[in-house]
């Protein structure tokens, strides 16, 4: 019985008209919660979500909610990633670091709105199934890093953009030194794990414009410079 109930199971997931779904998840959930940047409503409707989720979990990829895929690890929902993108303001040209690899869905998102993309992942098996997937579907552009995020990625900066797919209660010290003049940092910081305001950081010279973008929920950022880590830069009051 659980071997019939798989495979009916598996036809409907495989029957899944996926680019309707897509469709619809540009038009539904990001064009009428503000998502207005057309730039980031094409590649959010070209990326097939549906590839970076668990089998098992594929006919809810378009779902307006995250989903697990392991390791205590969530692929965020369409609106999220749609909305940090948008508020990176890219225009096509920069060098974008991503904290946070997860599936590699975010950093294929981004490869259709930048010119070239780090992405840094901490657990091992995730980073090697990300790189593998960015690899298998041909995102020439997106280069896959296994470390400790919250250190950046140095031998690579500096970067136009940052975006943090994780939260942290303060701006980590080395992404603030790994940013270009005029770039901007994207990311979710507050004092609670549970709830967030995401904040924009803009590096105007040796002054700093703080923006904060609204309330969203993300798991830990975990490292060196991660959740209530000591040394962070900046503040954000």
């Amino acid at each position: 019985m659980f071997l019939s109930w798989c495979g009916r199971e598996r036809r409907l997931v495989d029957e899944v008209d996926y680019a309707r779904l897509r469709h619809e998840m540009v038009r539904y959930q990001l064009e009428r919660h503000g998502i207005r940047n057309p730039r980031v409503l094409d590649a959010m409707n070209t990326v097939p979500r549906e590839r970076f989720v668990p089998a098992r979990s594929r006919f809810m990829a378009y779902d307006d909610t995250p989903l697990p895929i392991g390791f205590g690890q969530t692929i965020s929902q369409p609106f999220t990633v749609a909305f940090m993108c948008q508020a990176l303001e890219l225009r096509g040209d920069e060098r974008v670091l991503e904290l946070g690899t997860g599936s590699g869905y975010g950093a294929a998102v981004l490869s259709h709105l930048a010119r070239e993309i780090h992405t840094v992942e901490r657990i091992t098996e995730l980073y090697e199934q990300a790189r593998q997937r960015i690899q298998e579907m041909e995102y020439p552009n997106v280069h896959v890093h296994l470390a400790d995020g919250t250190l950046g990625l140095a031998e690579a900066a500096p970067f136009d953009a940052i975006v943090v797919t994780a939260a942290a209660a303060s701006l980590p010290q080395p992404l603030a030194l790994q940013l270009a003049q005029g770039g901007r940092i994207v990311i979710p910081l507050g004092e609670s794990p549970l709830t967030q305001e995401m904040h924009r950081f803009t590096r105007d010279g040796a002054t700093w414009r703080v923006e904060k973008l609204g309330g969203f929920a993300f798991v830990p950022l975990i490292g060196q410079y991660g959740w209530n880590a000591p040394d962070d830069l900046l503040s954000t009051d």
